[in-house]
């Protein structure tokens, strides 16, 4: 009998393998419609969708391994990392899809949403004012006109596949959307950043090094307390606020 192996679970989704077979749970089944439209959009490889009956997304598992994890070392080769950044550019070049994603908040909200939880990290103790201050003023670089590139807006290093030194897919495509296309690449290469030059060969393009660090500092910044709520530990080594500490 296949083993059933929970892969994330919070109060709003769960992911569980079952062999060769990943089920999805989401309570609000507008995240799956996205994911199931991007999956379909996206000209990089994604899984192959085996059945849907809300609340359930049934997918295929992917060939490979991760090219490394959060908090954990990398095993992935310069050249693998290079074909990562290049199939993140087969994305971003891509006809934009119909509607903002994660990586497509507004200016005005996104301050506000950063302010408000710079504020709560501080007030609650969670974690010292000169951390938040000091990563809170690199992370303004980022909140800057940009144009919208089609986005995977969660692309997280455990969301990437390879096989050698080939993708062989894209997973969570629920925060996918028309975004800043420099917000998938800093959630790439958070807390693996001596790979940031390997990404960027494969990329093929210049790159403004200091908006990668604003959006590592701001998405750690809005992630700790929402991981900590989630049972997870932001404090791990490597892992966010370690990249927080990286900025002082």
């Amino acid at each position: 009998m296949d083993e059933v192996k929970v892969v994330v679970a919070h109060s709003e989704r769960a992911t569980l393998r079952v062999g060769d077979v990943f089920l999805k749970v989401d309570a609000d089944q507008a995240r799956i419609d996205i994911e199931v439209e991007a999956m379909s959009l996206a000209p990089v490889p994604t899984p192959k969708i085996l059945w849907r009956k809300p609340p359930v997304l049934a997918t295929a598992a992917l060939p490979g391994t991760t090219l490394a994890r959060l908090g954990g070392p990398s095993t992935g080769s310069p050249a693998a990392w290079a074909a990562a950044g290049a199939a993140i550019r087969k994305l971003h070049d891509a006809p934009l899809p119909p509607r903002p994603g994660r990586a497509g908040r507004s200016i005005d909200a996104l301050t506000k949403e950063l302010d408000d939880e710079c504020e709560a990290l501080v007030t609650h103790g969670v974690l010292p004012t000169d951390l938040v201050t000091r990563n809170r003023r690199v992370a303004e670089a980022a909140l800057r006109p940009w144009t919208p590139a089609f986005t995977h807006g969660d692309l997280q290093i455990a969301h990437v596949f390879v096989d050698g030194d080939e993708v062989t897919g894209i997973i969570d495509w629920s925060e996918a959307g028309q975004g800043d296309a420099l917000y998938d690449l800093a959630t790439f290469v958070l807390g693996h950043e001596e790979h940031l030059a390997d990404v960027i060969a494969g990329y093929g393009t210049d790159i403004d090094l200091d908006v990668i660090h604003a959006w590592s500092s701001l998405r750690s910044l809005l992630a700790v307390r929402p991981l900590i709520e989630q049972g997870f530990d932001p404090f791990a080594p490597g892992c966010e606020v370690d990249v927080l500490r990286s900025r002082m």
